[in-house]
C-alpha cells in the first residue's frame, strides 16, 4: 500500500497528479438535514455503553448512510478542496450526499502524489482540514457521525514536520521492545495532536527473501521477535492492558499484514504466497496472535498476496474463522490500498467491483480502503438481493465502534497550538538519536573502530567521507519530512570540530533519482560513475582513514506497488558501481570502514572479506548522522544485533535460521552458511556468555522452567549484549526447525561487570502443530540453548514428562 494495480492509480507528476475517482453518490435520494425526533439521541449520550450507543445509530441509518461509513476518500479528495486547498463544503455535499466514514492521510496536499512534487500540509493546515472536515460531519449531515481520519506511522508519522525514526528492520535490530514501546508514543502523539484516530503500523509479516523490497517495513525473519516488537508497538501506539477507549495522545494501531506477504513467490511484491497451512501455523500466524490476544490493535490489515489460491480480502477461513474465531479479534478489517479492487483487476476471481465486494464483504472486510472504489456498489447488491443487509450492518458496526472508543462523538477537533508544542520536540528528536544508535549492528571490526581524536595541540588527521550516502539523510519509505535531517557528513562535522580534517566526495550516485514515489528507477550512469569514482581517489588519497557510506536508496528497495512502480530486486548484490568504488579506495591502502545504509540485507561478500570494519546501519532515520558520528568515534558502543539472516548470494534462498534438518545440506563450488547470521553483532568491547541453567531438568506438558545465564563484560568498554535463548525439539511427531528462538534480553553492562539473567519458558516455548493439526507439547527432550547469537550457542537438555 499504495498499489498502484488500480487504473486510478497513476504516475505522480505535476502534470499528471491522480486520476479522480468517479462522484461517489450512492443510488438513492439523500435524506435531508431534519431537526431531530428527539432531544438527545442514545448515541450522542457519552455516557451510554458503546455498544447501546452503536446499536442505536445502526437502526437510525439509512442503507446509503450505511455504505457510506465503509468508504474513504483519499484519490477523490483534490475534488473537495477549493482553489486554497481547503474543504469546499458544497463540494462535499454533491459528492457524498450521504456522507462518508474514513479520510485517508489528511497529511498530504491533494491526494496520491509524492511530497517533494507537492508538499504535504503542515500541522497548522493539517488540523485545519481536519477540523474543516469534522465540523461538516457533525453539523451538516443527517446524524453528524463523525469522520474516521487515517494516517501512516510505521517508523515516525509520515508527514511534514513529524519525527523520523529508523526503519522497522533497523528498530528490530535493537532488540528492545521498550525502545519500540516509546518511538510509538512518540508517533501516536504527533498523530493524534493532528486530529487523527487510526494509524497504518505496525507491519508484523516475517521476512524470509530479502530480494521483497517492502523487507524494511519488517521486524525479520523470526516470529518470537517479530511478535515481541508488535506487541510493543501496539502498546506504544494505542497503551498497555488493551483499552476500551482511547487516552488523550493515543491513536488506534492497524496489524499488517494478514499474512504470507513476507515470502512472495519469486521475492515479487503480491505475489502468490506457497505457504502451507502447517507453515502459516508455526511461523507467519504466531506474531499476529500475539499481538491481537496480548495487546488488542484496533484494526487489522489483510495482504494483498494468495494463499493456496484465496487472496487473504476473499478469505473468509483467515478473517473468520481464524483471526474472529481463533484469536477473538472484535476491532475492524480494513482492506490494504485497493486491494478489493484487485480481486478483480489482478486476482481475476471477480468479474467487476460488484463481485469484488461481495467476496469481501462476506469475507468480514469491513472498510474499503482508501477509496471504496469496490464497496460504493454494496447498495445496488443489497436492492438485487445478493447480500444480506444484515452483513453490511456486521462491517458498519465495527467502523462506528472505532468512532466511538475514539471518543470522536464528543472530542473531535484537534488543537494546532498544542499540536505545533510536541511535535518533534527536543525529546522526540533526542529519541530519534537513541534510536538510531541502539539500530545499529557492528558487523566486522579488526580494530579500526573506535576512532580516535588527537588531543588538543596535536597533528589532525584526515578523514575521507565517502559515498552516495555520505551526504544524504536516507530515511527509507512511509518517510516523514522532518524539519532537519543529519547526514554522516553533517553528523562527523559537528563531531569532530576543528580536530580533524574531513573531506568528501560523492563516490557514486545509485539512481538518478531516489524519490520513493517516482514509478521510473534509473541508474546512474556508469561512466559518470567513472569520473566520480576517480574523484574520489585523489580525495581520499591523503586520508588516514575512509569512512564509506554505501548501499541502497529509496528506489532501490522499495514497495512495488504496480507493474509500473517496482522495488523487489534479483540480486543481492550492491547496485551500480558502488562495489568499483570500494576497491578503488581499498587499493589505496587506507583503513576504510563501511556504514551499511539500506533498506534490505546485501550480499557484501568482498565488502565483508576486505574492509577494515563494517556497521550495517540501515536508514537510520532523521538523526541518523550523529548516531554514526557517535558510534564511529566510540561515544556509542553498537550493540545490535540482525533481526535476518544476510546470505551470501541470492542462490542460497530462502535463507532464515530456523529452517529444518533436511536443509541446508551444501552446494557444489559454493557454501551453505550465511553470510552473517541471525541474531550477530559485535560490540567493541568483548563479552562472556554462559550456558543455561535450568531449574528442573523435567517438566510436564503445562508446566515451566527458569533458564538463568550469567553473561560478563570481560572487555575494557561499557557495552551492550543480548542474550538470546533458543529452544530444540530433539525428536517430535512431525519435523520441527533445528532450533528456534523463546526469549531475549539487551543488557547494559560496565567493564568487568557480570550478571545472571532469569528467563522463564512456558508451554507456549515448546509447543507444535501436530499431525491432526492441534497444537500440543509433546513428551521428549528439549535443548535449551544460550548465546548471544543463532550460531554460537551453549546447551542444556530438557525432559518433558508425560
Amino acid at each position: 500500500m499504495p498499489s498502484a494495480a488500480s487504473p486510478r492509480f497513476v504516475h505522480r507528476s505535476l502534470t499528471v497528479l491522480l486520476a479522480c475517482a468517479a462522484p461517489v453518490a450512492l443510488a438513492g435520494a439523500a435524506p435531508s438535514p431534519a431537526a431531530p425526533a428527539e432531544a438527545r439521541p442514545l448515541y450522542k449520550d457519552a455516557g451510554a455503553p458503546i455498544a447501546a450507543r452503536v446499536d442505536d445509530l445502526l437502526k437510525r441509518m439509512t442503507l446509503e448512510e450505511k455504505v457510506g461509513q465503509l468508504l474513504t476518500v483519499w484519490d477523490s479528495k483534490v475534488k473537495l478542496l477549493d482553489a486554497k486547498k481547503r474543504i469546499d463544503p458544497a463540494k462535499v455535499a454533491a459528492l457524498y450526499p450521504n456522507g462518508f466514514g474514513g479520510f485517508a492521510r489528511p497529511s498530504d496536499a491533494i491526494g496520491p502524489a509524492s511530497p517533494r512534487l507537492v508538499p504535504g500540509r503542515d500541522v497548522k493546515s493539517t488540523i485545519e482540514l481536519v477540523n474543516d472536515l469534522q465540523r461538516y460531519a457533525l453539523t451538516k449531515t443527517r446524524l453528524g457521525i463523525p469522520i474516521l481520519f487515517h494516517e501512516e506511522g510505521l517508523h515516525g508519522y509520515a508527514a511534514l514536520g513529524a519525527t523520523s525514526f529508523p526503519i522497522p528492520i533497523g528498530l528490530a535490530s535493537s532488540w528492545d521492545p521498550d525502545m519500540i514501546r516509546q518511538i510509538n508514543a512518540v508517533t501516536a502523539r504527533e498523530i493524534s495532536a493532528r486530529g487523527v484516530t487510526l494509524a497504518l503500523s505496525p507491519v508484523v509479516d516475517i521476512a524470509r527473501d530479502p530480494r521483497w523490497g517492502r523487507i524494511e517495513e519488517t521486524f525479520g525473519e523470526d516470529p518470537y521477535l517479530v511478535g515481541e516488537m508488535g506487541v510493543a508497538a501496539v502498546e506504544g501506539l494505542e497503551g498497555p492492558g488493551k483499552p476500551e477507549t482511547l487516552a488523550p495522545g493515543k491513536v488506534f494501531a492497524t496489524l499488517k499484514h494478514l499474512t504470507g506477504h513476507g515470502q512472495p513467490e519469486s521475492g515479487t511484491n503480491v505475489g502468490p504466497a506457497p505457504i502451507s497451512e502447517r507453515e502459516l501455523r508455526e511461523n507467519f500466524f504466531p506474531p499476529f496472535e500475539q499481538v491481537i490476544t496480548r495487546a488488542g490493535p484496533g484494526a487489522v490489515m489483510p495482504s494483498y498476496n494468495e494463499i493456496d489460491g484465496t487472496p487473504s480480502h476473499a478469505s473468509k477461513w483467515l478473517l473468520h474463522d481464524v483471526l474472529r474465531g481463533e484469536w477473538g479479534f472484535k476491532g475492524a478489517i480494513t482492506s490494504d490500498y485497493y486491494a478489493i479492487d484487485q480481486l478483480q483487476d489482478i486476482h481475476h476471481i471477480a468479474a467487476d467491483k460488484a463481485a469484488a465486494a461481495l467476496l469481501a464483504i462476506n469475507a468480514g472486510v469491513d472498510s474499503d480502503l482508501p477509496e471504496g472504489g469496490s464497496y460504493r456498489t454494496l447498495v445496488d447488491s443489497v436492492r438485487a438481493g445478493k447480500v444480506s443487509e444484515a452483513v453490511i450492518d456486521d462491517a458498519v458496526r465495527k467502523m462506528l465502534e472505532i468512532k466511538f472508543r475514539a471518543g470522536l462523538f464528543e472530542h473531535p477537533y484537534a488543537d494546532p497550538v498544542a499540536a505545533v508544542k510536541i511535535t518533534n520536540n527536543a525529546d522526540a528528536r533526542a529519541l530519534a538519536r537513541t534510536a538510531a544508535a541502539r539500530s545499529m549492528v557492528l558487523l566486522k571490526n579488526d580494530g579500526t573502530l573506535p576512532l580516535a581524536l588527537p588531543a588538543a595541540g596535536a597533528a589532525r588527521p584526515t578523514i575521507a567521507v565517502i559515498g552516495p550516502s555520505a551526504a544524504v539523510a536516507r530515511l527509507g519509505g512511509y518517510y516523514g519530512q522532518p524539519p532537519v535531517t543529519v547526514s554522516i557528513l553533517d553528523g562527523l562535522k559537528a563531531k569532530v570540530g576543528g580536530r580533524a580534517n574531513l573531506v568528501y566526495a560523492e563516490g557514486v550516485k545509485i539512481t538518478e533519482n531516489d524519490d520513493w514515489w517516482e514509478d521510473k528507477v534509473t541508474l546512474a550512469d556508469p561512466a559518470e560513475n567513472a569520473r566520480r569514482i576517480a574523484a574520489a581517489v585523489e580525495a581520499a588519497r591523503g586520508a588516514d582513514t575512509i569512512v564509506l557510506a554505501i548501499g541502497d536508496t529509496e528506489q532501490t528497495s522499495r514497495e512495488g506497488w504496480a507493474d509500473s512502480h517496482l522495488g523487489d530486486r534479483s540480486s543481492l548484490d550492491l547496485v551500480g558501481q558502488q562495489q568499483d568504488l570500494f576497491d578503488a579506495l581499498k587499493a589505496l591502502g587506507k583503513p576504510i570502514v563501511v556504514v551499511m545504509i539500506n533498506g534490505r540485507p546485501l550480499s557484501i561478500n568482498q565488502v565483508a572479506a576486505n574492509a577494515n570494519a563494517v556497521i550495517e546501519g540501515w536508514y537510520l532515520g532523521e538523526q541518523g548522522g550523529n548516531a554514526v558520528a557517535d558510534a564511529l568515534f566510540g561515544d556509542v558502543n553498537p550493540g545490535g544485533k540482525l533481526p535476518v539472516t544476510i546470505a551470501r548470494s541470492v542462490g542460497q534462498l530462502p535463507m532464515f535460521y530456523n529452517y529444518k534438518p533436511s536443509a541446508h545440506r551444501g552446494y557444489l563450488f559454493g557454501e551453505a552458511t550465511p553470510l552473517f547470521p541471525f541474531g550477530y553483532g559485535l560490540s567493541y568491547t568483548s563479552f562472556t556468555v554462559g550456558a543455561p541453567q535450568l531449574s528442573t531438568a523435567t517438566i510436564r506438558p503445562d508446566g515451566q522452567v527458569e533458564v538463568k545465564v550469567d553473561v560478563a563484560n570481560s572487555g575494557k568498554r561499557a557495552g551492550d549484549e543480548v542474550v538470546q535463548i533458543y529452544v530444540h525439539d530433539l525428536v517430535s511427531s512431525v519435523t520441527r526447525p533445528v532450533k528456534e528462538l523463546k526469549a531475549f534480553r539487551r543488557v547494559t553492562l560496565q567493564p568487568g561487570e557480570a550478571r545472571t539473567l532469569s528467563f522463564t519458558l512456558d508451554h507456549r516455548a515448546f509447543e507444535l502443530w501436530n499431525i491432526a493439526m492441534k497444537r500440543v507439547v509433546e513428551p521428549g527432550q528439549f535443548e535449551i540453548m544460550a548465546g548471544p547469537n543463532s550460531v554460537d550457542l551453549k546447551a542444556a537438555t530438557l525432559t518433558v514428562t508425560q
